[in-house]
């Protein structure tokens, strides 16, 4: 495929397909990186690399004006092996674009080279091409080497793709708008045994049976009805004989709250369960819980700055209603705790939902797109308000 300069709508696509076929894992995108890294320098912007490990961090200015924005964009894909069968599907076994990621970085990358050309603003423009956001949490890594004392911004902004949602159309969430995600894993200790001699053991499966069905007990019954909260089981480990009951057994779970009292209240029963639970068929219980994403807020100022930059440039009937707060969530969160901003969404279209292997990107949504990103730089900074 052809590594020269994207300029027209079509080499983008061509872009967007050569990141589809080369996906990177959170802090291996060092080629993905390279790409990033070397057309911002090639259209004149001063460019920072390794920021949180694998990021890029493009900054250009234009006139006197003294405000500051950012644009991000994740670059990593995820440990899924496609299905899609595309031209471009991913040359890389095991590794996958299966979240549009490709897409987002093409999208900030039409964007970041029509604003250098064009110059139609005033401030300064920082383009943020974060790495590791599945799961890994390249939006932390990169705050923590000092992203916003070393690139200061008034404000921040992001997007995600969604399948579901009519293609370009853009929705805006208020406030809460996806949730935070926190890992537990509880290790039930027990006395294994013969299975035909259960009453000389104490046994770990039967006492995660229990914990299992009472731990649904804490959204219905510990959390007030009208806040968000899910609770998932999603791994259970223990035993290798159906013969013999086992010392232990490892349950892996997710927690999700909207709230981050709820997301505290949460841990703190979950814990006092676990334990409760286990010690009642004589049994202990070991409950590790890693902090994950916290809730994505989005800010109410430059929340309505993002929906009316696209009522403006694109009408009302490109703007989607419908969209809730989600329950997935995204490690943008962190940066939405460090600086005003918001993150909104554009339609996917009718495609195969995110982290599933038949997933595609719509390649017509990104010349949209990027205009949009185009649109709310020049809105925000403004030439004949550079001074305001």
């Amino acid at each position: 495929m052809s590594t020269h300069t994207p300029v027209t709508d079509e080499d983008f696509v061509a872009l967007r397909h050569r990141l589809h076929a080369a996906p990177e894992l959170a802090y291996e995108e060092h080629e993905t990186s390279a790409l990033v890294a070397g057309y911002l320098r090639e259209w004149g912007y001063d460019v920072e690399t390794g920021v949180g490990r694998t990021g890029v961090v493009g900054t250009i200015s234009n006139g006197p004006g003294e405000r500051s924005v950012a644009i991000r964009a994740d670059m990593d894909a995820l440990p899924i092996e496609e299905t899609t069968g595309l031209a471009y599907a991913s040359r890389n076994p095991g590794k996958m674009h299966a979240c549009g990621h490709d897409g987002h970085t093409t999208i900030l990358l039409s964007a970041a080279r029509q604003l250098a050309e064009s110059r139609q603003f005033s401030g300064t423009l920082r383009v943020i091409f974060q790495p590791a956001e599945e799961n890994n949490s390249g939006a932390r890594t990169m705050i923590q080497e000092g992203l916003f004392e070393r690139f200061p911004v008034d404000a921040i902004f992001g997007l995600h793709n969604w399948p579901g949602v009519p293609a370009g159309q853009f929705a805006f969430l208020d406030g809460p708008a996806m949730a935070s995600v926190d890992l537990v894993i509880i290790r039930i200790k027990g006395r294994g045994g013969h299975g035909a001699k259960p009453h000389q053991t104490i046994d770990p499966v039967v006492a995660s049976a229990s914990l299992i069905l009472a731990l649904q007990t804490i959204v219905s019954r510990n959390v007030d009805p009208l806040e968000m909260a899910v609770i998932t089981v999603g791994s259970i480990h223990g035993g290798v004989a159906p013969n013999v009951i086992p010392d232990g057994v490892e349950l892996q779970l997710t927690v999700r709250t909207f709230n981050a009292d709820v997301r505290e209240h949460i841990r703190h029963r979950l814990t006092e369960l676990a334990k409760a639970q286990a010690a009642s068929f004589g049994a202990t219980a070991e409950v590790l819980y890693p902090r994950g994403y916290p809730v994505l807020v989005n800010h109410p100022v430059e929340t309505e700055f993002a929906r009316e930059a696209a009522r403006r440039h694109f009408g009302d009937a490109r703007i989607d209603t419908s969209l809730k707060p989600i329950t997935a969530s995204e490690d943008f969160a962190f940066m939405l705790e460090k600086r005003p901003g918001s993150y909104l969404f554009v339609g996917n279209g009718d495609s195969a939902d995110l982290h599933n292997p038949n997933y595609n990107f719509n390649d017509a949504i990104l010349t949209d797109a990027a205009r949009y990103w185009v649109q709310l730089v020049q809105d925000y900074l403004a030439i004949n308000t550079a001074a305001a």
